[in-house]
């Protein structure tokens, strides 16, 4: 009887022990091999159009940012969740670990450049100098030295009118969480210039003060290039969307993208 029950016992311990090894072997990764992205949590800074703004009518993002991630999104078969949030949080998001990757007209630069990488570029930007309709005698970087400037913190903008300032300590620089602020202030006289990116500051005066702000000079930093930031390290997500990038090019999907927005 003995014998028969220690038979028994071993025939019930094999049979759990393989059916245990079994299910491990179904669910575990192979060695060395990432999950798969199947969403992205994209930060934004939704108030900049036309790359990023709310719809007034149905609350959605739209704007050309959002076209081109929710574009890529389609193309690799990720889902994609916009989170709004303020422009110097954004990279604080990133290395925390609350965002996967943020698109919101973003220029690579050598300090970004330290604490992130950048997938992209996907637009070519450039900076403009925004006065007041009724001024004059102001059309380059010199003109702007030792008046009172504005700008939106943390950007190339910001860092233009920095750059004046430190030739001539007498120039006041204002800096603004949104980009709407700053030209709200030039048209109260609180600033003489604004200094932003070309195709934002361009798109506002055509569709919201035309009557009171006018665009002066030429188009200067005309190398600064937008991309796409992630985690410093993170290759997975960096190469998905730079595959992504490029499909939406090769099938066009960025040129009606681009066309929609800028033509």
């Amino acid at each position: 009887m003995k014998k028969y029950w220690s038979m028994l016992l071993i025939v019930m311990l094999s049979i759990s022990i393989l059916a245990v090894a079994g299910c491990g072997g179904e669910e575990k990764e192979p060695a060395g091999q990432e999950p798969a992205i199947t969403k992205l949590v994209v930060g934004s800074e939704t108030a900049y159009a036309p790359f990023e703004m709310v719809d007034e009518k149905t609350g959605d993002y739209i704007g050309f940012d959002m076209d081109i991630i929710k574009a890529i999104g389609e193309a690799m078969g990720v889902e994609v969740e916009i989170r709004s949030m303020e422009f110097t949080a954004l990279i604080p998001a990133l290395e925390n670990g609350q965002i996967d990757c943020a698109i919101s007209a973003m220029s690579i630069t050598e300090d970004r450049q330290k604490v992130v990488d950048f997938a992209g570029p996907y637009y070519d930007s450039g900076l403009i100098i925004a006065v007041d309709k009724d001024t004059e005698g102001i059309s380059t970087l010199e003109d702007l030295e030792g008046k009172p400037l504005g700008a939106q913190i943390g950007t190339t903008g910001a860092d233009a009118c920095l750059s004046i300032q430190e030739k001539d300590p007498a120039t006041e620089v204002k800096t603004y969480d949104h980009v709407g602020e700053a030209f709200m202030e030039l048209q109260k006289g609180g600033v003489v210039a604004v200094i932003n990116d070309f195709p934002v500051t361009d798109y506002y005066v055509k569709t919201e003060a035309s009557d009171t702000v006018k665009t002066v000079g030429e188009i200067f930093l005309a190398d600064d290039h937008y991309g796409i930031p992630v985690q410093k390290g993170d290759t997975a997500t960096l190469d998905l969307i730079n595959e992504g990038l490029a499909k939406i090019r090769e099938n066009g999907t960025y040129d009606e993208i681009s066309a929609k927005w800028f033509e």
